[in-house]
This record gives structure tokens, sequence and C-alpha cells, in this order.
């Protein structure tokens, strides 16, 4: 950066509850700015924080002759998205693909909601073209011109000025899309998305969802860089960039709604890395608290990229910042029902924000700081209120928490034992996202560095490093601005991904280096009309993604020489998943070409060496007990003094809360680092509970369901059958040691109220001899199975040499024999024409699988599988599920203690007969009779007794079984029950 010029320079972060300003003035110093991103008061937070920093009036012009370069990250993309406010769109597609997109991938968000609302579709009207090309570039069907140049005068004089146009195979083979394009243009349309030009990778559904998002997307952007541009006195000669998804900036000509959704949290990863590297830290878990939510990402050495993401219910495929969000903020909303404690999904916002706000907000996550006092309100920001320059009001606070208290008198808790209790829940959210990001994929976290940003994450720095096991967390002196200042310290550049389907063999390299020759160039070109550059300054990425054959999971590795990519490969896979497959081809399925123009921003020195005295000493409820604390101020620390917990340490932007258990130093650069003197022991406290506690109840409950979800990570992932890898068709589960269904993953219902009879048959039957590293598969219906398809793995899990718990999979196999390919034979009439049937056996012995007993079985009988191959592939991702499934039950006993752990298990078995009970008093009985094709009957007849809260479903009269496949083992019967009065409980009913 050129200081001579005597310029501002102006880095921003524009976010959902906040704005950040961080500025370098013409004399090189450093300031920094926050303000509520929306107010009465102004019409753009950016605009109005830089006039403040330059001392301007309001709505004065910003002197374009004074800015050298305006970095920016916005949510506007993204609160466009979720509040469905874009642009209206047409959306052109071939004939028979009008519902393609509306359809998907028939995944149900919400398996358990009785109204189930999918979203909105972002196009406001479809028409299909007459033109289709092959997938080997061939013209199957001509496109019609004619037809499209109607098509597009109609929309246009219905007023419709944003145009997707989505072809098969247009990814590889754009011509049908460029002709279209080329006529959309000519007809006055704005705005034209192709899909070839937003996301030329495989898949139409994700494609066609991508394209129609920038359509949406990209006017609104247009429209806001606008407005803010005119904020200046000569936007012409004022150098603007913006934060990608990617993680790169680009100028206001190459933004575009589909790679703007995660602009800011980018700009946040950007951020974190590059002064953790500073700092020598190179292994790092991301995590930024803010007002809204909490994002997570992992880094160890290069930035994790991913392809595909959903947002609001749309499918994305652009290259983005690896990064997940929860809804875990310090406005997250607190609720407490008298069973058990929450902390959001919903949100205060930033209007009317916490209670504490001053705007009549409920209870949330920063109010529990405050109670606690934690926060500070004379030493935190005044922002709020009317005018926006009040402080904090604790009262406010203290008023909802004794409203919430009164609710339930019975429960005899003090107020700061209910904010505790509410902080403990958030925490316990904010680290089982962490884990997704790192325990999930097999990285342990223990000695990585918690790299804490945002405005609030300083607050539970402590905690959620210790739910992690993590010893040393870091922030930086501009930790609650880190998004803002990311921006300035990420590159300009841009970053080309292209689908590709070739073998990985030495025949097929040419291809690959002409087309990452030609993605670099693309690259560069952007990159030059961006900023200027010249080759000295561009640093080039070249990778490949790579994949089994006949799996889905794509890995990247760098272009290099066949074997050297496939051994890259492989111990990328090992690490994920726990295995690879020696000898088994690859496949070319990715590439990637990211070029970056070099950035050198020369921060000044943020180091503090003060007289370390403590400001002041405030009452502040920590590890159980209101503590006496010294409150610090940041600039004023001593260099190398450490301060041993408890302790607050407060700046401009951020409060620092040390634990009792844990000591600060000041680094060199100014930051702060915080090691935990002891060992972790965080789970004592609640070993000693009597009956059960709502907070732990809730923790435990998450972790559970959380556990499933990563077994369900695993097998789709490294599954082989489209059935598992795409249609998702599988489930995973989590029981306890007598084979109760304890915590489940929203996967598919009928698995999930069957599998308990599958666990208990193989515990019946193998109560004498199960053993640590044993598995076992089954699919027989006289044994929990639904039908034969949907084959069950088993694993046992021991502690301490008991068999404590069982972890299972159910995957539907494409294919297990019959006497027609595929999931029921419609005309079959005995078990044996559906397929091999498997009673309960053992599969793996002393973590030896038994390939050869299985592949036996499965080509045995009268009508054999017909893949085996893929059946004994879906059975070791099976496996792979259930290992990360006893992994995670083993930390968490190791963690909180076997017995708690089991009690817990019981607990929420409690919890959630209360729920169903609580429903049963409020039904009445009834009856229903209903005829199937074949003239069968289905005959129901339900019984309620309101006062015990019992029902009884009683099948009689029901038509006895049929001789054909028109019936339904009771295991399925048993499921269908248990899911309607799953549903009816209207709460989170996956445990239990």
């Amino acid at each position: 950066m050129d200081r001579s010029a005597g310029k501002w320079q102006f880095w921003i972060d524009r976010g959902g509850t906040f704005t950040d300003l961080v500025a370098v003035d013409p004399n090189g110093s450093m300031q920094v700015h926050k303000l509520l991103s929306d107010s009465p008061l102004y019409d753009d937070a950016a605009a109005q924080g830089m006039r403040d920093l330059m001392g301007l009036a309001p709505n004065e012009l910003i002197p374009s002759d004074l800015v050298d370069a305006v970095r920016m990250g916005t949510t506007v993309a993204t609160n466009a998205l979720l509040e469905r406010k874009g642009e209206p769109v047409l959306l052109l597609v071939p004939e028979g693909f009008r519902d393609a997109l509306r359809i998907g991938y028939q995944n149900r968000p919400d398996i358990f909601a009785l109204d189930v609302r999918l979203p909105r579709m972002l196009y406001q009207r479809v028409e299909e073209l007459p033109g289709r090309m092959g997938a080997d570039g061939k013209e199957l069907v001509p496109l019609d011109l004619d037809c499209a140049s109607i098509v597009l005068k109609e929309a246009f004089t219905e007023g419709l000025r944003s145009v997707a146009i989505v072809f098969m195979h247009g990814y590889q083979y754009p011509q049908h899309e460029k002709q279209v394009a080329d006529l959309a243009r000519k007809a006055g349309f704005s705005r034209v998305s192709c899909s070839h030009e937003v996301s030329p990778l495989i898949r139409f559904v994700s494609r066609g969802d991508t394209t129609v998002v920038d359509a949406y997307l990209s006017p609104v952007l247009r429209r806001y860089i606008d407005r803010f541009s005119a904020s200046f006195s000569a936007p012409e000669r004022t150098r603007f960039f913006f934060m990608q998804s990617s993680g790169g900036l680009t100028g206001s000509r190459h933004f575009r709604g589909a790679n703007a959704i995660l602009s800011g949290p980018a700009g946040g990863v950007v951020g974190v890395v590059r002064t953790c590297e500073e700092e020598g830290f190179d292994k790092i878990v991301g995590f930024d608290m803010g007002g809204t939510s909490t994002d997570v990402c992992h880094y160890a050495g290069e930035f994790e990229r991913r392809i595909e993401m959903e947002i609001a219910g749309v499918r994305l495929s652009t290259p983005s910042m690896d990064i997940h969000t929860v809804a875990a903020g310090g406005g997250s909303v607190l609720h407490y029902d008298g069973l058990h404690y929450s902390a959001g999904p919903d949100s205060a916002g930033a209007d009317p924000g916490p209670a504490c706000y001053r705007n009549g907000g409920p209870l949330t996550v920063t109010d529990c700081n405050v109670l606690l006092g934690k926060i500070q309100p004379d030493l935190f920001p005044c922002l709020f209120g009317k005018s926006g320059d009040a402080a904090l009001d604790e009262s406010a606070t203290r008023l909802a928490f004794r409203a919430m208290q009164q609710e339930y008198p019975d429960q005899d808790l003090a107020l700061e034992e209910m904010a505790a209790g509410f902080l403990k829940v958030a925490v316990n959210n904010m680290a089982l996202a962490i884990k997704k990001i790192s325990v999930g994929r097999g990285y342990d976290v223990s000695a990585y560095t918690l790299a804490c940003y945002g405005g609030a994450a300083g607050q539970h720095a402590c905690l959620v490093a210790d739910e992690l096991g993590i010893r040393r967390a870091y922030l930086h002196p501009l930790a609650g601005v880190l998004s803002a200042l990311g921006m300035g310290l990420a590159p300009v550049g841009a970053l080309r991904r292209k689908s590709l389907l070739l073998r990985l063999a030495e025949e097929n390299l040419g291809v690959v280096e002409d087309s990452l020759e030609r993605m670099q160039r693309e690259c560069l070109r952007e990159l030059e009309q961006s900023v200027d550059v010249d080759a000295a300054e561009v640093s080039v990425s070249r990778k490949v993604g790579l994949a089994y054959a006949d799996a889905e999971t794509v890995i990247y590795v760098s272009a290099a020489k066949v074997e050297i990519m496939r051994q890259q490969f492989e111990r990328n896979h090992r690490l994920r998943f726990g295995f690879f497959k020696p000898g088994v081809d690859l496949q070319l399925r990715m590439l990637e070409v990211n070029v970056e123009a070099a950035t050198e921003q020369c921060l000044p020195p943020l180091a503090v060496d003060g007289d370390g005295r403590p400001h002041s000493c405030r009452q502040v409820y920590l590890g159980g007990r209101w503590r006496r604390t010294p409150v610090y101020v940041r600039t004023n620390l001593k260099k190398n003094e450490r301060i041993d917990g408890p302790a607050l340490i407060v700046d401009k932007t951020d409060t620092i809360v040390v634990e009792p258990e844990w000591r600060a130093s000041l680094t060199d650069k100014g930051g702060i680092l915080l090691n935990r003197k002891d060992e972790n022991k965080a789970a004592v406290a609640w070993r000693e509970q009597a009956g059960p506690d709502p907070v732990m109840l809730e923790v435990f409950s998450r972790q559970f369901v959380s556990i499933a979800e990563q077994m369900g990570e695993v097998l789709k992932n490294s599954a082989q059958s489209v059935n598992i890898r795409e249609r998702l068709d599988f489930s995973c589960a989590v029981f306890d040691a007598a084979g109760q269904l304890v915590a489940n993953a929203p996967h598919v219902p009928v698995h999930l109220g069957s599998m308990g009879d599958s666990v208990q048959a193989v515990i019946n039957q193998y109560r004498h001899s199960l053993q640590p590293g044993q598995a076992y598969i089954l699919n027989s219906p006289y044994k929990g199975g639904t039908h034969l398809p949907d084959i069950t793995v088993v694993s046992p899990v021991f502690i301490d040499g008991q068999c404590a718990f069982h972890v299972a999979s159910r995957g539907h196999h494409a294919d297990v024999g019959g006497i027609t390919p595929g999931s029921m034979p419609p005309f079959s009439r005995h078990i044996e024409q559906e397929g091999v049937l498997i009673e309960p056996r053992l599969l793996v012995s002393d973590n030896v699988f038994d390939e050869a007993g299985l592949r036996g079985l499965l080509k045995s009988g009268p009508y054999p599988a017909r893949n085996p191959d893929q059946n004994i592939a879906d059975c070791q991702a099976q496996l792979a599920a259930n290992r990360k499934g006893v992994a995670e039950l083993e930390r968490l006993s190791a963690q909180y203690g076997l017995h708690v752990v089991q009690q817990y298990m019981g607990y929420i078995h409690d919890f959630a007969e209360q729920s169903v009970r609580r429903v049963i008093g409020r039904l009445g009985g009834g009856r229903a009779r209903v005829q199937l094709d074949n003239g069968a009957l289905v005959c129901v007849a339900i019984t309620v007794d309101r006062e015990n809260k019992q029902a009884v479903v009683d099948f009689s009269g029901t038509s006895a079984q049929q001789d054909n496949n028109f019936n339904a083992p009771l295991p399925v019967c048993r499921a269908v029950v248990l899911y309607v009065f799953r549903t009816l409980a209207g709460q989170d009913m996956r445990v239990a």
C-alpha cells in the first residue's frame, strides 16, 4: 500500500447486526469504527462509518481524491436471498425440464414437520425451449430461435429484466446457451446469466439453482453498489473492491450474486489466517461469533474451499470458503419450557436486538453475559436506544430474566444460574459446529489454536475451547472487527472451477493441462480488469479434484504426475474417512485455478506496553459462583505480563473473559494469548447433579444427535451407490446398551422407527459373545428390517470393558438380487424373490472385515445379488460411519464419564415419553378403514385414555397376509405409528 499518496484506505464488513470499519488514515495510523447496520439515523452504514472517521457531516459526499481504495464484504446479497427480495427472474430450460429445479433432489428439510413448507422458487416465470445437446456434444434437437425470441419478448413486455439460461450439458457444450443469451441482450434484458459462465459444473439442478441465484441477486448488488458509490464525489475515480465467497477480492464489474453469499465471512477467514500466521500459528480453528450467528472454519496450511452449499433452501455450486454456520450468536433468543433450555436458532437481530439494547427485544445470549457481569455496560460501546448513543441497559435484562423465572416458580433457580445454563447450551452449540469441520473430518484439534474473532467470541473463547479439549486460544488486537481487517489483507483474485470426467491416466494429462491453461488465461484477464498487475506480482494455484470412479466425494490435490496425485489423494482420503482403496481407479472430476495478485498490506504496529494496572474490579459470575474480578483495558496491558483468571480484558470492539482455569498474556504483536493452566475439568461439576439438569439435558441431546449426523456425513461421502450418496436413502442412529433408540439424524423415518428392533435382534442372538471391534449385518424383515435392500450394520460400543452403547447405520442398497433389479419386485410372492435374506451375522471380528463371507452370501440363493462389489463397498461405507459413531461415544464418555452419559440417555427417554404423553392427553380417539388397489383392507382404531395419557392403536379387521407384496412387516408398522406420534409431538424429537 502506497501511503505516500496521503489517502485513506477503508476495509469494511457490512454484517447483519453491525458494520465494522478498519481504516488507515493518510498519516498511516489505523482507526476502527463500529455501528449498527440498520438505523433510522443514516441511509447506509458503510458510507456513514467512512464519514464518521473522516469527520464529515451526515450526507456529505465523500471526497474521492482522499480515498485510495475501498474494500468491502457485504451481506446485501445474503439478506436479499433470505428475505426473498431479489430481482424477478425468467428461467429458460430445455423442453421437459420445466419443474426440474422445483423437484430438486426430493430431500425433505424437516422429516417431522406436519406442515411442510418448501422454499419459494426464486424465478418468477419458467419457459421451455426446443433444443437439446447430448452428453457427447452432438446436437440432438436443433435450438428453436424463433420460439426463444417470442418467449423473451413476452417476458420483457411483462416487466422481467433478468434471465437465467440453463441447458442440459451446458457446462461442457454452451452453444445453445450462448445463442439464447445473445437474443436476450438484443431483447433488452439488463441481466443475462448463463450456467456455463456462472457455474460450469456437472449436475443440472445445482448448476441451475446457482444460475438463477445469480440472475436473482446480481441486480440487487448492482443497485447497492451504485447507491454506495453515489456517496462519493467522483465514483468513477474511486477504486472499489468486493469480497467474494471464495476469499478473493474483485472489482465491482465482476462482483456477481452467485459469488457474494459468503462475502463477509470469507473476509473473516482471510483475516484470521493471515494474523495467526504472523503469530506463528499454522493450525487453527477459526471461531467467529457475531450478533446473529457463529461461523467456524478449519485451517492447516491452506484455505479449504467447497463447491456446493445450501443457503435458505437454495443449492449453490460456486467456489466458496468452507465455512460452517450455526445459529448461535450474541442475539440468539433464549427459550425455556420448564424441561430444557435452548438458545436460538431465532435471533433478535439488530432491531429490536437483545433486551439490553433498549428496544424491547427478547432475552438473548448477550443478555446472559450482561447479567453475569461478563459484559460491563459502562465499558461497552454506546450504540443503543432511539438516539443510537446510549449504553446497554442491564436493568431491562434483569427484569426479563425475572419474568422468565416467575413462569416456572417450582424450578427454584437463581437468575445467574439460569443465565449460566443458557450460556452452557450456546457454547455447546458452537462447539458442535466446530466439530463438524474438524473432528468430523478426522482432524485432532487438541493441538490447534482456537482463533477467536467477532464481537462476541472473546466472551466465550475459554468455554468453547474447554468443550473441544483445546488448550490455547488467540485473539488479535482487532479481533472484534477482524472480518473488516481481512478485507484489507485479502488478495485481489479470480478463481475458476470446471467439471471433468476422465480416468486418471497419463494419456489424459494433456487434456487436463490444456484446460488448466485456458482457465488460467481467463483468470488473468479478469484480474487485469480489476487491478494493474504484471506477471511477477501474480501467484497461480492449479488443483485437480479426484474421486474413486465408484464414489462421489471429490478430494483436491495439486496438479502433478499421476502417481504423485494418487498418493496425495489416498493420504487425504485415509485422513478423512479412515481408509482408502488400493488399486481402485481414480477419476478426474474437477479442475481448479486460482490466480491472485500479490498483496502486502503493511499494518501499523498494534502492540501496546502500558503499566498493566487493572481499570477496576467487578463482580462476575464465573465457574458457578460470583467472584471479584479485575478488569483490564487492553491498551494498558504490560508486555510479558501474565494475567491469571478470572479476569476481564476490554477494548473498543470486544470483551475477553479469562475464565478461572485460564491465563492471559500479551504477545509481541499486541494479541491476547489464552492458555489453560491445568487439565480440562469442564465436566466435573455436572457429575454430581441429582436428577436431570435442564441445561445438560439439552447439551447431551445435541451431542447425541451430532454423533448421528457425523455418521451420516461419513456414510454419504464414502458410499458407492447413487441411492445412498445422492438420494440420501440411509439412516444413522445411536442406541443405548439395551438397543433402545437414543438419537438419530434427520434421515428416513421408516428406518429410524424400526432399526431398534434390528439392534435388539443382534443383542438377543449374540448377547454373550459381543466384543470390541465387532460389527454385525442383517436385513431380515423378521428381525427389524423393512425390505431386503435396506441393509443394517450394527456396531457395539465398549467402554471400560462393558458394552455400553450401540451404533447402527442402514442403507438402501441398489440391488440385493431378486426376480427383477431394484428394490421391490412388483410380482414377488415369497421373500427370496425379493433378494438375498441376511439373518443377523458377524461382519467384522477383531476389526477384520469378512469380505469373503459376505460375498459368498450375496452370491447365494435362487436370486443372488447382481453387483456384490457395490454392496460390499456400501457396507464398508456403513462400517466407516459406525466407526465414527464409536469414536465419538468413546470421546463423550471420556469427557463426562460413562455413568453420566448413560444417565442422560435415560433422562432423554423420559423427556421423550413426557412429550408424547402430553400429546396423547390432547387427542381424541378415532377409526379409519382403507381399501387397497387389490381389495385388501387396512383398518385401524385408536383408543385414547386421556387421564393416564395412553393410546391403543388397534389394527383388528385388517386383511390377513396377502399372496403378493402388499404386506408390511411388523417393524414397518411400528415405525409408522412411532413416526405419527413423534410428528404430533411438535418438537425436535430426533432423540429417543
